[in-house]
């Protein structure tokens, strides 16, 4: 097991003790490392139904998996069972850099797909066993290939509620690869939607990751950075019904933050049902193996 040292975030907006922020009320989080140098670079993160387990995929090329810890008023206290191993490409092997750069994971009954830039794919892998298996596939996609840019590919994959108006599909939104209008290019992979639409992009935000909600409506989550302007990250409410071949979507801004709040390079969004009924929001963030970068973990309670 990989060991881990964590640390309680007990203030979202630096020196105060507000706790609400629009629509969100921020539940506590966590700061964590470790003397294993592959507990890094965390892209996206997924939680099993119980809400405590959960899989993440690192862009070293590595799986993650572990589950959170609470303390006796529900608050994030530490992380547990941490295992990592490398992600195996086509042929069982173990990937370069350049063919196993996974920056957004999903799962679905059966399966956990993973999308990767560079070699631009969605690949889908056995659930259980995805440890040690090679892919079982890779998804068509219908964005054409052109279109990706090399480090700016999907960065976000995501499986709608069967329930939800896309019944089921996964979707990908990327990173900053854009149309003629500076939107970013996203596609219903699956089901009688299949096809491209389009996100609309605000300068100078690109996407990271994203979820869906239990209604089908679908949370984005977007990460700016500058020299100048530091780190910032803001997530997106995009209406479920909206999201159509050849439609270009847009969305209510739930919650934005810079430096002056307990961020990092935010790279990935969950959605876990809380014990009071309502969706929990859990974001990780990625410190690119970089000592001046932290690991964050935040949770947040979606009160509307």
């Amino acid at each position: 097991m990989v060991p881990v040292r964590a640390r309680a975030i007990t203030e979202f907006k630096r020196g105060s003790s507000e706790t609400r922020f629009g629509s969100l009320e921020f539940l506590g989080g966590l700061e964590f490392s470790s003397s294993d140098n592959r507990l890094q670079s965390l892209s996206s993160i997924r939680f099993r139904a119980d809400g405590e387990r959960f899989v993440s995929v690192l862009d070293t090329g590595s799986w993650l998996t572990g589950r959170i810890q609470r303390d006796a008023g529900g608050r994030l206290s530490n992380l547990a069972d941490l295992a990592i191993n490398p992600i195996l490409v086509r042929g069982g092997r173990v990937g370069t850099k350049y063919n196993s750069d996974a920056e957004g994971l999903a799962l679905r009954d059966g399966q956990a797909l993973v999308s990767f830039e560079q070699l631009h794919r969605v690949d889908a892998y056995p659930d259980p066993g995805f440890e040690t298996s090679a892919p079982l596939k890779s998804l068509d996609l219908p964005i054409p290939r052109h279109e990706f840019r090399m480090n700016a590919g999907m960065e976000t994959v995501a499986v709608s509620p069967k329930s939800g108006p896309l019944k089921g599909a996964p979707i990908v939104v990327t990173e900053h690869s854009l149309d003629d209008q500076g939107n970013l290019f996203a596609a219903i992979l699956e089901g009688p939607l299949r096809g491209v639409f389009t996100v609309v992009r605000h300068d100078p935000f690109d996407a990271t990751d994203g979820a869906f909600l239990p209604n089908g409506d679908f949370l984005l989550l977007e990460r700016r950075f500058s020299y100048l302007g530091g780190l910032g990250m803001r997530i997106r409410l995009i209406k479920g019904d909206s999201i159509r071949p050849g439609a270009v979507v847009d969305g209510k801004v739930l919650l934005e933050a810079d430096m002056g709040y307990a961020i990092d390079n935010m790279e990935g969004l969950d959605v876990v049902m809380g014990p009071e009924g309502r969706p929990h929001l859990i974001l990780i963030s990625d410190d690119n193996g970089n000592l001046l970068q932290r690991n964050v973990m935040l949770e947040f309670r979606l009160n509307e």
